[in-house]
Formats: structure tokens, sequence, C-alpha cells
């Protein structure tokens, strides 16, 4: 007898013919234990594939494309800040999802020789990846900030910098350090950082060109990648171009005000976001002088916003920092400036509180800015400086007074 499907639809089959249909069930011999350390190890690798939210964000973690060219992170884009080592982490994945596979009765598995399955191995520290230092938690405390903000501000209203023509670009050179990976598979969480090296931007001023030299860094290489604008994105806070932050206003009151509404709904809180809108714009752009001046009175009007009287950016240059606390993750990012200049060093994000396996007091970042300058073309380098010692064992271009100061 031919039946028509939507007949049988309110005709049940009967045992006997469901099981000729049907394959008989499998007969795993996975315990309920051992499956479910496999699910939450295969959890924990995702997770740490997937970049969070917090304010650690490195430079190359933001959204990227691909045209023609390799295409790299534009500098200062959102906020993504624990950057991974997806190599590493896509190993364990994998290697997790096949055991799973073949516990649960694929050909040639371990269930199906009926032998034990072994753990998976915890991976190993990354590759040019260094323990992450760990520092004292200095004390934070609102007292103060007014006053070393006005000291601040007028230091970067006072920079001078040439004004960039059609054909120039803008550079920034820095030494960068950002957490790469931590593993606890063992229980014994340790976390790892990138060993400082040097990036480098250039820029055009409209945004529409550009190029990022981080040979250190895994898919870049030492010849860079492109950073050219293929014209879908409009400037903006979150992407901004030199013309771009011509035309922001310089009242710290409006200008935190835009802030606010152009990053509503972002990140971990609308304060927070606008505390980190402006550390990525301080951090890898030349900034016009009274547009940075205006940044750093606005900053100073985020509730939470803390003086730091001792920090070091990642050349080892001490000085005092404008600091905000991330309540979502503790982990703390300062803005650090020269005690007698004011001058703009660097930025550095160490972790307030135990988190996800990260200790107080580590530093999960830090860089420091050691050239900004107006160049001719892709690749230039202005004339170099004296060399600034402890940068990773590398000397660096020193700290150029600028608009991004």
């Amino acid at each position: 007898m031919i039946r028509n499907s939507w007949r049988r639809r309110d005709e049940p089959l009967d045992r006997a013919e469901l099981a000729r249909l049907l394959p008989p069930p499998g007969d795993p011999e996975l315990s309920s234990d051992r499956l479910s350390g496999l699910e939450e190890h295969l959890m924990t690798e995702i997770r740490n594939l997937t970049p969070d939210a917090a304010p650690d964000a490195a430079p190359d973690a933001r959204p990227s494309g691909v045209y023609g060219k390799a295409r790299a992170p534009r500098p200062a884009r959102g906020s993504a800040r624990r950057p991974v080592l997806a190599g590493v982490g896509a190993t364990l994945v994998l290697a997790a999802v096949a055991g799973i596979a073949g516990l649960n009765g694929g050909a040639g598995g371990p269930a199906a020789a009926g032998s034990a399955v072994a753990p998976p191995v915890p991976a190993a520290p990354p590759s040019g990846a260094v323990p992450a230092p760990v520092v004292q938690v200095a004390r934070g405390s609102a007292e103060g900030v007014a006053g070393a903000v006005d000291d601040i501000a007028g230091a970067a209203a006072r920079a001078e910098l040439p004004e960039p023509l059609p054909g120039q670009f803008l550079y920034v050179r820095s030494q960068v350090s950002w957490m790469v990976s931590w593993e606890g598979v063992d229980g014994k969480n340790k976390s790892y950082v990138d060993k400082i090296h040097p990036r480098e931007v250039w820029m055009s001023p409209d945004g529409a060109e550009g190029w990022l030299m981080e040979p250190y860094k895994e898919g870049i290489g030492r010849d860079g990648v492109t950073l050219d604008d293929p014209g879908s994105v409009e400037p903006s806070l979150n992407a901004p171009s030199y013309h771009y932050l011509r035309t922001l206003p310089t009242d710290p009151d409006v200008l935190l005000k835009k802030i606010y509404d152009e990053t509503n709904g972002q990140g971990n809180g609308p304060d927070q976001q606008a505390f980190s809108t402006i550390g990525d714009l301080l951090r890898e752009q030349v900034l016009p002088p009274e547009l940075a001046a205006g940044l750093y009175r606005a900053a100073a009007r985020i509730p939470g916003v803390v003086l730091v009287d001792d920090s070091a950016d990642a050349a080892g240059r001490h000085g005092v920092a404008i600091a905000r606390t991330d309540e979502a993750d503790g982990a703390r990012t300062e803005w650090i400036f020269d005690r007698e200049t004011y001058t703009y060093l660097g930025e550095r994000t160490v972790q307030t509180r135990d988190v996800e396996g990260v200790k107080a007091g580590t530093v999960r970042g830090h860089t420091a800015v050691t050239d900004r300058a107006v160049v001719d073309a892709i690749k230039q380098r202005p004339a170099a400086p004296a060399p600034v010692p402890g940068a990773g064992g590398e000397s660096a271009p020193a700290a150029a007074p600028s608009a991004g100061t």
C-alpha cells in the first residue's frame, strides 16, 4: 500500500515500523562525568577565541576586512580588548571536538576500540609570548584630577605640529604589548603578553590611505599591510580621519555629550565607553591641539575618573596617570603623562582584582608612543631622535611633543 505523506501526518507509526525504518541507536561508552568535562573544556576554548569588550583592547583587535590586499585593523577602532592567539585555541577546540566524536563511536575512535581516552593536553605558552608582568596596584584618587587635567590640557593646546597637506601622511610609532592568551586547564592560570615590539602607522588626512607595520605580529609580515579605506565606512568617533577630527567641537561639555550620544549602547556602560573612546583617539592619532585639550577636559567630567600618582609605559617611562576602572571586569586603563612636560607618554591596563584567571596586578597591556609626525609618503619615517632605552630591548625614537599629547 502506498501512503501519501500528508495522509500519514495524523496516523502515528507503531514501534515495529519505527524499528524497521530507523537505524538502531548507538551505544556510547562515554560516562556522563567525562562528557561534562570535555564539554566544559570545549566551551572554555570557544570563549577564549571570542574577544570580550574589556577595556584593554588591542589596536589590532578592531574589525577588519580584505580588499585586494591583506587588510589589518585600522588604528583606534572599537573596544575589543583581549586579543588571543587563535591558532592555539582553534587547535584545542578541534582536538576536543575530534575526541568527542571518537568517544561516541566514530570509526577508529577509542570507543570503537574499547580503549581509554587521554585528557586534552594543556596548550604551551603562545609563541613569542612572555609571562605578563605583575605590579602593585596603586590607589587612585579623584582629588587632584581637575588640576592635573588643566596642566595636561594646557600642554596639549600649546603643542605645535605642521598641518598635513594633501599627499602627506600622519605618522605614529609606538612600542606595544597586549595580553595574548591564558590557559587554566590544569587549574593553574598564568597570563601571557606579547613581547614589547614596535608598531608604526601611516594615515592620510582624509583616512582613505594608510599602512601598518608591526612585523612581530602574526599575520602582518615584515612589509606591513594596507589600511586603505574602501570608502564604505563613514568617518566617525570609532573610525576617525584627521579631517573628521577637525570638525569636532572643542568645548568639553559639547564634546562629551557628542561622545555619549554616538556611543550609546556600546561597551560596558556609557561612562566606561566614553572613557575608552577618548583613549582610542589618544593612542594612535595626531590630534589638532585644541581638540586634544578638549578631550582631556571632557574625560575629567566622566564619573569614576581618578588620578594615579605613578604609572609606567611600555618603554619604562614613569609619570602620572588619568585612569578609570571598568567595573565589569576590574581592568583599569591608565593614560600616562610626563610629570614635567605633561606630554602623553602611553597607556597601561592593570587588573585591579582577580577575574577569569587573571590575577590582580597583572599588566594586561601597555603602550609607549615614541613619535608622532607628518611625513611625505607611506613608509617614510621622520629623522630619528635620540633612542629611548628599555623599550623591550630595542631602541625607540623618543616621544616628540605633538597634538596628541
